[in-house]
């Protein structure tokens, strides 16, 4: 049986060949309602499929997005995935996954994976992004979004969360009611100084108690951002002599290991104990008790990453301040932190 061509499509449609691409690709030009109409209904007669292929090596671009995260499993991560699959899925593009578990030569395997194939596009949420990885995106001249962390060593445009305003939020929420202070729960010896999210959150917990007069010394604890391990550190902590009041964790993820902790050692939250988050993953809601923590619009955040990443005059000109667009972050107030 020969192969349907788009000419058979054009010719049984009445129309030419470039308003068929039109219709398949939704553009670049807009087409008639009734030449729509016409042309799908000639492509579901003749069974026509367009062979991608032969499309990408034409254009030296596929309809593929490379969208590289630390970790899938971890929540947060997993639902950002899933915020830009949907957002790319909208603009006729599909989204590789690639994670990196944290580990640098990892990220620059999928970086020259994923390049290699001719995305459209790359978005990367890199916790630590390395000379190595920048260099090979520059070696590329590649099209790249920073999503959620903005690494020092690359300077392409970045989409984030206010996570310094959002950590103030949290632990000044805290503190408003009547915690003598508040604990943080931050990164570990790893987490970067500058860029970071993490990095971030412990930098608003110490504005925040720098402004209430309170000192921080001795009240940072370090954790892995994973629920798992950071409950092992929460045992330790809670199982102290000097326990905290109250504690500000740098991850939704660590503070529902937390909580499990909390739970075992019988100490009642929010009672003896004041908890918030950020992220506000699924599960805070489900959390016992349910998690006061910090959102943002994720899915407004993914859908601007996957326009910048696909649209014309991504590298533009400009200070480093105007190519980040910055969300802002709000409070999401539960049960945790003692309110009822």
């Amino acid at each position: 049986m020969a192969k349907v061509t788009r000419d058979d499509v054009a010719r049984l449609a009445g129309t030419s060949t470039a308003v068929v691409s039109y219709v398949i690709n939704n553009g670049p030009r807009p087409v008639a309602p009734a030449t729509r109409e016409r042309v799908l209904a000639a492509i579901k007669e003749l069974g026509y499929r367009p062979d991608r292929v032969a499309q990408a090596m034409a254009s030296r671009r596929t309809d593929l997005i490379g969208l590289i995260i630390p970790d899938a499993r971890q929540p947060f991560f997993g639902e950002m995935a899933h915020a830009v699959e949907q957002a790319a899925s909208e603009r006729g593009k599909m989204v590789l996954v690639g994670n990196t578990d944290y580990i640098g030569e990892r990220e620059v395997h999928y970086l020259r994976a994923f390049l290699g194939m001719r995305v459209s596009g790359l978005i990367l949420v890199s916790h630590a992004l390395n000379d190595l990885a920048a260099a090979e995106i520059d070696a590329w001249d590649a099209r790249v979004v920073l999503l959620h962390e903005r690494p020092e060593a690359i300077d392409d445009v970045a989409v984030v969360t206010d996570d310094l305003g959002g950590a103030q939020l949290a632990v000044r929420h805290l503190l408003e009611h009547g915690y003598e202070y508040v604990a943080c729960m931050g990164g570990t010896a790893e987490t970067p100084a500058v860029g970071d999210p993490v990095s971030d959150h412990v930098e608003g917990w110490k504005r925040a108690m720098a402004e209430a007069g309170l000192p921080i010394e001795g009240r940072l604890f370090e954790a892995p951002y994973n629920r798992y391990d950071a409950y092992r550190v929460a045992l330790d902590i809670l199982s102290g002599p000097r326990r905290p009041p109250a504690i500000f964790c740098s991850t939704d993820d660590q503070a529902i290991g937390l909580l499990r902790a909390a739970r075992e050692l019988r100490i009642d939250v929010p009672g003896e104990l004041g908890v918030a988050g950020f992220d506000d993953i699924k599960e805070a809601a489900l959390a016992d008790p349910p998690l006061t923590t910090v959102a943002s619009d994720r899915s407004a955040m993914a859908r601007a990453a996957v326009d910048l990443v696909l649209d014309d005059g991504l590298r533009v000109a400009g200070s480093r301040r105007e190519r980040l667009k910055t969300f802002p972050s709000r409070l999401v107030v539960r049960t945790s932190c003692g309110c009822v």
